[in-house]
């Protein structure tokens, strides 16, 4: 019986102010916040969201996993919920936050652990203490909110290697996500349970990106030789799957916000688990579930230096740090971590790690073509050379407060 996982990733980006230079000197916590990050654009898109996707997806999911609460077999999905996308549900719209909380309280929902701030930082250095620690930060927040202490691990946008899985492993996690990539895998199926090279306990889950992506990008397509893609047609497809295991991992504003309720793609969510469950051969399993019942059928060797993820067609880190634009950034934000943490002040430090989340530096791609087109549906700025020019400012300005406060504090580091 192959095993179903649904996956769902959820996250909004704090999106940055237009820095104005002339702007009067600030520091005050949260004048500070309000001068780096346009805290009304990201109220008016989360509010927008929230109605489109959020409230009526978690309907629609809690509607169905009452319906088969008493079924031999049930419908079970999981979720990634970034830290960052948390503090604002908390800020603006708790009623949200109350809905998510009934999903764990079904008991058929597992909540997956990730980088609170939505981050690179386990790119940072091989020992990955800042990764560490926002990891145990989100491990902390799932238990308090709800109720659950992650047993399984996805990485910011699947992002991958052999040491980061390592690091995984020694964290205690059971398992880990990653994307099922054609050139690590080889004639290999992504639909089978994996062991990552240099660990003897974590095991290794790969997204099956055709399969996924037939609903994250194509489902309203009519370019799409297999459009409309329905319920009925799609559990066909898995069915005929013979592997252990389908990942099926997508970002969950896919309902409503990438795909408009008028595609359709709320009626096929309704009737997806009918149309799965009705086959003898298939199942819904959450990620751990997965991994405890079925072996490893093979190793997956990725070295450092191709490290993998979800993002583009290159499926590597070419997505956040390819252009020199994206390199000054990230290693100006890197480079801080000694001195923000030698001040020993909480809302530095937590600006800080604002300033890593991935989409800052995913709005300064460059690419051409898909790709391109792609960063620049979810783009804000005008063009990352601007993004570049602005993000890069409020980086200076707030080095100059930490220096400022490592002087007052006569702290000095080396």
């Amino acid at each position: 019986m192959a095993s179903v996982c649904l996956f769902f990733e959820v996250h909004q980006p704090l999106r940055l102010n237009w820095f104005d230079t002339s702007n009067t000197y600030v520091s005050d916590y949260k004048q500070l916040i309000d001068k780096y990050f346009n805290m009304g654009l990201n109220k008016y898109v989360f509010d927008k969201v929230a109605n489109r996707c959020y409230f009526p997806t978690n309907r629609i999911i809690l509607e169905l996993l009452d319906k088969f609460k008493s079924e031999k077999k049930k419908f079970k999905v999981s979720y990634g919920i970034s830290g960052v996308w948390i503090e604002q549900c908390e800020k603006f719209n708790k009623d949200l936050l109350d809905t998510f909380k009934q999903l764990a309280d079904t008991g058929c929902v597992e909540f997956v652990d990730n980088t609170y701030y939505h981050s690179l930082s386990s790119l940072f250095d091989i020992n990955r203490t800042e990764f560490i620690e926002q990891v145990k930060m989100h491990s902390e927040l799932m238990k308090d909110l709800f109720g659950q202490r992650p047993t399984f691990f996805e990485n910011t946008e699947f992002i991958y290697n052999n040491l980061i899985a390592k690091t995984v492993e020694g964290l205690g996690y059971k398992g880990m996500f990653t994307e099922g990539v054609d050139w690590i895998l080889g004639w290999r199926s992504p639909d089978y349970v994996y062991k990552p090279k240099f660990c003897d306990k974590l095991k290794l889950l790969l997204r099956n990106y055709r399969i996924s992506d037939d609903i994250g990008y194509r489902f309203s397509s009519r370019d799409f030789d297999q459009w409309p893609i329905t319920a009925e047609k799609y559990a066909a497809w898995l069915a005929a799957n013979p592997g252990q295991c389908v990942n099926i991992c997508i970002d969950y504003e896919t309902f409503g916000e990438h795909h408009w309720a008028e595609s359709g793609i709320f009626w096929f969510l309704k009737a997806l688990p009918y149309q799965v469950l009705k086959y003898d051969n298939l199942e819904f399993c959450t990620p751990t579930e997965i991994v405890e019942k079925y072996q490893p059928v093979g190793e997956i060797d990725v070295f450092e230096y191709n490290t993998i993820s979800w993002a583009d067609m290159e499926r590597d880190t070419s997505a956040w740090i390819s252009n020199k634009m994206q390199q000054v950034c990230y290693n100006e934000v890197k480079s801080l971590e000694k001195y923000v943490k030698a001040t020993g002040d909480r809302d530095l430090l937590h600006i800080w790690r604002l300033l890593q989340i991935s989409d800052h530096y995913y709005y300064l791609c460059t690419k051409w073509w898909g790709d391109g087109d792609v960063h620049h549906y979810f783009s804000h700025i005008k063009n990352p050379y601007e993004g570049f020019i602005n993000f890069l400012t409020i980086i200076s300005d707030f080095k100059s407060r930490v220096m400022e406060e490592l002087m007052k504090k006569n702290i000095t580091v080396k």
